[in-house]
């Protein structure tokens, strides 16, 4: 029997290792200081932006950037700076929301599905009549019928995001269910929803964060291309799409409409599709074990491969 101070030494050990894992995994550092930028951005928008998004001034219409507009003016003089942070905020703000409903209920979904066979048939393949369609005709169709709105939208997303993480959570229960432990749980009478909250659901956690992370990062881009075709956010709200497709007609000569919004769509997809390929890469046991063995054989001095091998 190990002492209570050995046990004390080796979780701290543990700990260090964590946290220099965490600490060596750039990627995940990277998306993750973005993440946080643009989190701040967003919430702290009435206190940044030094304009009102909507005041509208025909006399500096379409101005260049100054001192006075960072980011220039909008065919309407409405400042392009106060505008893209206001539209930073409702990207985010609906990325977030639709990543966390989609992720509860494919959770649910995905379960349901994995332990529940009957249903299992069902609701897979209401799942795979969604998953048929691409993301954003379906979305586009569904505000189509319901109306361009902030919550239309929001229905519209999840429903499309929905399959993408169920899938992903059946396939991992399907093997959670097969381990050693859950088959003893089992043979000693514990309920199924006993099984599932409190010894599945853990077990499937590092799979369905780094798939919302994805989602997160999709549902800004799907939200952008539907109020750029005029489906999504209503104008004259600042959404990104929105100030893209003012910035459309006047291209040529008044550039900074479509590249200062552009360049904060890309920074929040390149943070989250960084932060998820870093959990993946933290979180992966197969890939967790691999850069392990990698890093036993060149301390030994043997050769390896690219993915760890020999």
């Amino acid at each position: 029997m190990k002492s209570e101070a050995e046990v004390k030494t080796n979780y701290r050990v543990k700990k260090q290792k964590s946290i220099a894992r965490i600490f060596s995994n750039h990627m995940l550092l990277t998306g993750l200081v973005i993440i946080v930028i643009m989190a701040i951005i967003s919430v702290l928008a009435p206190f940044i932006a030094p304009y009102d998004p909507y005041a509208i001034d025909p006399l500096n219409r379409l101005k260049p950037p100054s001192v006075e507009h960072f980011f220039g003016t909008d065919d309407f003089g409405r400042d392009l700076f106060s505008r893209v942070i206001y539209g930073t905020r409702i990207s985010f703000f609906i990325g977030a929301v639709v990543a966390i409903l989609a992720g509860v209920i494919g959770l649910i979904v995905g379960l349901i599905s994995a332990y529940y066979s009957i249903l299992d048939h069902i609701l897979m393949r209401i799942v795979d009549g969604i998953y048929a369609f691409p993301s954003i005709l379906l979305a586009l169709a569904i505000v189509a019928v319901r109306g361009p709105d902030v919550v239309n939208v929001l229905i519209a997303l999840v429903i499309v995001y929905i399959p993408s993480i169920a899938r992903v959570v059946r396939s991992a229960a399907l093997v959670v269910k097969e381990q050693t432990f859950v088959e003893a749980l089992n043979a000693q009478g514990a309920s199924k929803w006993r099984v599932l909250v409190i010894h599945t659901i853990p077990n499937l956690l590092s799979p369905l964060i780094i798939q919302v992370t994805f989602v997160f990062a999709v549902a800004i881009i799907t939200e952008a291309a539907l109020s750029f075709l005029g489906a999504g956010i209503p104008a004259p709200s600042p959404s990104l799409g929105n100030i893209l497709f003012d910035g459309k007609n006047v291209i040529y000569h008044s550039w900074w409409m479509t590249v200062f919004p552009g360049s904060f769509i890309i920074l929040l997809v390149l943070g989250l599709n960084l932060a998820g390929d870093g959990l993946r890469d933290l979180l992966d046991p197969k890939i967790v074990n691999a850069k392990r063995k990698k890093s036993r054989l060149i301390k030994t001095g043997k050769k390896v491969g690219r993915h760890g091998q020999q």
